[in-house]
């Protein structure tokens, strides 16, 4: 299944979710303050900018930002929010796609790393946001932690979130690193909808390499943007990774 089958239409339609989900207020401010604090004066880019639901707030916040995106409906939906003088979007592959300009901030928010499905492919993603910061700019990785602890031997599933109205599944696949996540929607009638997203999950310690090859070094780690402690039980980490400054005259 490719991305763009993956964020069509239908995708595109149903991703915001206003006040809930990932854009309830609790979820979502302490990411743009976190972000607004690690630009750092300068211009953020952000990597699968989406609907713009972490960028419409931070623009908003006075950061100037830009975004790179792969779906032309999650980019027609942000022309809803936002014009292309106010958000500036380069259609393409964050792993590959150029932007304009040099930043002190790049971003990737909300497991989006592991869309590209390859290794190859998301050491490609470090390498190009150390291609657009300036010395000693930052580059922002949200993601979880594969709950493979969770996982029985024998059973490639587990449940990852469930509440009225919403089941999460994933399925694993352990050979090649890949995890497809079934996302099923119902009310009380008898049909469901499902959208499914296939991913690659990685390892903390296989990120900071991936940094690592791209010459970047990590700043920290938490559990969460309210800088919470990183544990052996958090389900998902803030990593901060950082370039070497300018040298000194």
């Amino acid at each position: 299944m490719e991305q763009e089958q993956v964020w069509d239409d239908h995708a595109a339609r149903n991703y915001d979710t206003p006040g809930t989900g990932m854009f309830a207020p609790e979820v979502l401010e302490p990411a743009v303050d976190r972000l607004a604090e690690l630009a750092d004066g300068g211009r953020a880019l952000e990597f699968a900018i989406g609907t713009g639901r972490v960028a419409v707030p931070l623009a908003g916040r006075g950061v100037p930002v830009t975004g790179i995106e792969l779906s032309l409906p999650m980019i027609g939906r942000l022309r809803t929010k936002a014009d292309e003088a106010e958000i500036p979007v380069v259609v393409g592959d964050m792993a590959t796609a150029r932007a304009p300009g040099a930043y002190t901030l790049v971003y990737l928010v909300y497991n989006t790393i592991s869309n590209l499905l390859t290794q190859s492919e998301q050491v490609a993603c470090f390498r190009n946001a150390a291609r657009h910061l300036v010395p000693g700019g930052r580059f922002v990785i949200e993601l979880w932690v594969p709950e493979l602890r969770r996982l029985p031997p024998g059973q490639p599933a587990t449940v990852f979130h469930s509440e009225p109205g919403y089941i999460g599944l994933d399925t694993y696949d352990v050979l090649q690193q890949h995890v497809v996540s079934h996302h099923f929607r119902f009310d009380d009638s008898r049909q469901a909808e499902l959208l499914r997203s296939p991913h690659r999950y990685v390892w903390p310690a296989e990120l900071d390499l991936m940094a690592q090859l791209a010459g970047f070094a990590l700043e920290s780690r938490h559990a969460d943007w309210e800088g919470s402690d990183f544990t052996a039980d958090s389900r998902s980490h803030v990593s901060v990774y950082r370039l070497p400054p300018p040298p000194e005259r």
